[in-house]
């Protein structure tokens, strides 16, 4: 009886083993299988293909981080050989050596400007200057003039001939003789007026002017420094002339734009008594006057450097072949025209 179960069991197992549901079953197991192994395979290419995209993505990115660095030290030696050139004077253009030839390359001293000034008859200018000639340092502890610093023409210095010339046109006469006070009360003692709102003819300029011979009329420009907007920014570092640490001009492409020499306002020489003069708020001159008249004024070798920097000039421009750019779309064309003085290689 045992042997007979055991006879059909092993029938049972055979006709199992050759059953079609389990065959097909079985090939669908090892279907499975292969998608998993193919799946998997995928995965590790992927995954093999992400990786070497990263490794690629970290070498550009550190070749890009390269170039970045070697391009701000190319721009920082860039600026630095400007900065060099500038202090040692190098910025003469190739026209400036034939205005020279010219017999226009004298070397004006503070004497010199006052020689011009007091040639502007009726000037409230003149009068100072007058006074001075006579009185010496006097004249600085007078009343009237104790507030007075000087005339725009005699308070900085340009070691540079060309561009001494193309700043005082920059300017113009009537701001190169402007008188320069430290306060309002200065600006008040220079001129009064009644209830009326009539000028006192015999106080103020007007009634010195006729007292020592120099009788002023029509209007004259006074800056006070009390009232100018500082320039509120850093300074150059160690710098005894302390020139303002104002930011190249850059051309859409981050470059600085090619002939590019420096700010005006920089390149003015304020003398050691006049570098002590500061307001009641600690500004001293360059920051105020010099700042109030330049602003961010940028100085290039030529025209075409110039003109090509024209998208980074905000506040105007001066090349060094007589090209200028008063303000943003606003160019000054024709000859250049030369005023009496100018802020030469010795006064401003």
């Amino acid at each position: 009886m045992f042997q007979h179960k055991y006879q059909e069991s092993s029938a049972l197992k055979l006709v199992d083993r050759n059953d079609p549901s389990l065959i097909l079953e079985g090939e669908m197991h090892k279907e499975e299988l292969c998608k998993v192994e193919l799946n998997q395979l995928i995965i590790d290419k992927s995954k093999k293909l992400q990786d070497d995209v990263q490794k690629l993505g970290l070498k550009i990115k550190h070749h890009e981080e390269n170039l970045k660095f070697l391009k701000a030290v190319t721009n920082d030696l860039d600026e630095s050989i400007l900065d060099i050139q500038v202090s040692l004077g190098k910025y003469h253009s190739s026209s400036e050596a034939k205005i020279e030839t010219e017999n226009l390359n004298h070397f004006q001293t503070e004497e010199d400007t006052i020689e011009q000034i007091l040639r502007q008859e009726k000037s409230a200018a003149g009068i100072l200057c007058q006074l001075k000639m006579r009185h010496g340092t006097q004249a600085s502890y007078l009343p009237l003039t104790k507030d007075v610093l000087g005339i725009v023409a005699t308070l900085g210095k340009v070691d540079n001939d060309n561009l001494s010339r193309l700043l005082s046109e920059y300017l113009g006469l009537e701001t190169m003789m402007a008188i320069v006070c430290m306060t309002y009360e200065g600006v008040k003692t220079l001129e009064m007026c009644d209830k009326e709102g009539r000028i006192n003819k015999s106080a103020g300029l007007h009634g010195l002017g006729p007292s020592i011979g120099r009788p002023m009329d029509g209007r004259f420009l006074v800056i006070c420094l009390e009232g100018l907007r500082p320039y509120a920014g850093d300074f150059v570092a160690d710098d005894p002339q302390r020139k303002l640490a104002l930011l190249k001009p850059r051309l859409p492409n981050g470059d600085v734009p090619p002939g590019f020499i420096g700010f005006a306002v920089n390149m003015i020489t304020v003398d050691s008594m006049n570098l002590s003069c500061l307001t009641a708020s600690g500004h001293g001159l360059r920051e105020t006057l010099f700042y109030s008249l330049f602003s961010r004024l940028q100085v290039y070798r030529t025209r075409a450097d110039m003109l090509l920097a024209t998208p980074c000039i905000s506040d105007g421009a001066i090349s060094l072949d007589g090209g200028m750019i008063r303000s943003t779309g606003i160019f000054s064309l024709g000859e250049r025209v030369y005023l009496l003085w100018d802020f030469n290689c010795a006064n401003f």
